[in-house]
């Protein structure tokens, strides 16, 4: 579909900065780390409500703070575009919103509300353009998204309820390229423990397990699978990886200790290998050998299945022209970074998911900050987005 001037005119002027500023510090302004993001979903649904939208609260699963659904329809045959965000913040200390130099500051700014801002503020402006020839727009906004606090269960569970679009965009903060393919990640916490109680180490008796060797020896066993997943690798998202990040073990220099953790991340490029993955940790877990009688838990979070997006399908299309329209050119193909909640939407509901945001700053620091005309200017691609998806799929 080729974008109209006049709709492309009407869509590059309608959009308020000052209206969506306000909208944006209206959600910063509400502190919301994740699984106490009720308070800034209340906000979202005042700020649509009195600008006349009909919003829905599922509870999806986490009822202290019921997700926020709006649907916009035209009553025509056509595709549904999902917006899709999350309200929820990283547990930092909270920094109250400013504005300086048309820069937006403040936690969540950039992750995500300055997007979630950006996504409403491009529903105001398809509702009062009326450029919508068919089909219909699905906002949805949900707490539980950032790990490890998070497991996505109110996304998981907005999904299994029927709450999603025939494609979804998502505001993170990745604006460089259009990330069609992305990596599955999962976190693991393996906690090696003893019985007994810490001891100085000259006191310790000599028959006593070691965790602490234990969780080294399992650091290299993770180091040695590093290597040999090297040769896994896919042209635009990298290669497969399994990272130790963390290693806890001991109170003080000279104590023999009872608990060793070890935290860390597997990624990988396949789609459809979550489960496989899982198993992988758990059997180079079991293979470490001198445990002795030491117990051994695995914790592993699935933070997202690794997927890919066809360069031909319709919301990419629509994407590359509205950006066009916006900027002059299209973005170049390219891998996502990070796991984002476009990995649940693939795995779980086979929907094509888009992240594409703000070229914000400071995400997962106390130092977020996003400029007002990076705002200005995803809320157009989104609406332009919308405006060539949804009605492209007329009969």
């Amino acid at each position: 579909m080729n974008l109209k001037e006049s709709v492309v005119e009407s869509i590059l002027t309608s959009v308020d900065a000052n209206r969506l500023l306000d909208t944006a510090v209206a959600l910063v302004e509400v502190p919301s780390p994740t699984r106490s993001a009720g308070d800034v979903a209340n906000r979202l649904d005042e700020i649509l409500t009195a600008d006349g939208f009909k919003v829905e609260r599922p509870e999806a699963d986490w009822p202290t703070a019921p997700a926020v659904v709006v649907r916009f329809d035209t009553g025509k045959s056509g595709r549904t575009l999902q917006f899709d965000g999350h309200l929820d913040t990283v547990h930092l200390p909270f920094v109250p919103p400013r504005v300086e130099d048309g820069i937006l500051y403040g936690s969540g700014c950039s992750d995500m509300k300055g997007g979630i801002a950006a996504f409403v503020e491009a529903l105001r402006v398809l509702r009062e353009s009326e450029a919508l020839e068919g089909g219909g727009v699905l906002l949805t906004a949900h707490d539980h998204h950032e790990g490890p606090w998070g497991d996505r269960r109110q996304l998981k569970a907005l999904i299994k309820a029927g709450y999603k679009g025939d494609a979804v965009l998502l505001p993170e903060y990745l604006a460089d390229r259009l990330p069609i393919a992305g990596r599955g990640m999962a976190i693991f916490e393996i906690t090696l423990d003893r019985d007994g109680a810490p001891v100085h180490e000259v006191l310790r008796d000599p028959d006593l397990p070691d965790v602490l060797s234990a969780g080294a020896e399992l650091v290299c066993a993770f180091q040695d699978m590093d290597k040999a997943l090297m040769k896994n690798t896919h042209a635009l998202t990298g290669r497969d990886s399994v990272f130790v990040g963390q290693m806890a073990s001991g109170e003080i220099y000279n104590q023999y200790p009872t608990t060793c953790k070890v935290n860390g991340t597997r990624r990988w490029v396949t789609p459809g290998s979550a489960e496989d993955m899982e198993k992988e940790i758990r059997d180079t877990v079991s293979q470490v050998t001198g445990t002795g009688d030491i117990r051994i838990n695995v914790d592993i979070s699935i933070q997202g299945d690794a997927f890919q997006v066809s360069e031909t399908d319709p919301i990419v299309e629509a994407f590359q022209e509205a950006h066009t329209a916006v900027t002059g050119s299209p973005l170049p193909f390219g891998g996502k970074p990070f796991v984002d909640d476009g990995n649940t939407f693939s795995a779980l509901g086979g929907i094509p998911p888009l992240t594409h945001g703000p070229a914000a700053k400071g995400a997962h620091t106390l130092n977020e900050e996003v400029s007002i005309d990076e705002l200005v200017r995803v809320a157009k691609v989104y609406a332009l987005t919308a405006v060539g998806y949804c009605a492209g799929g007329q009969e």
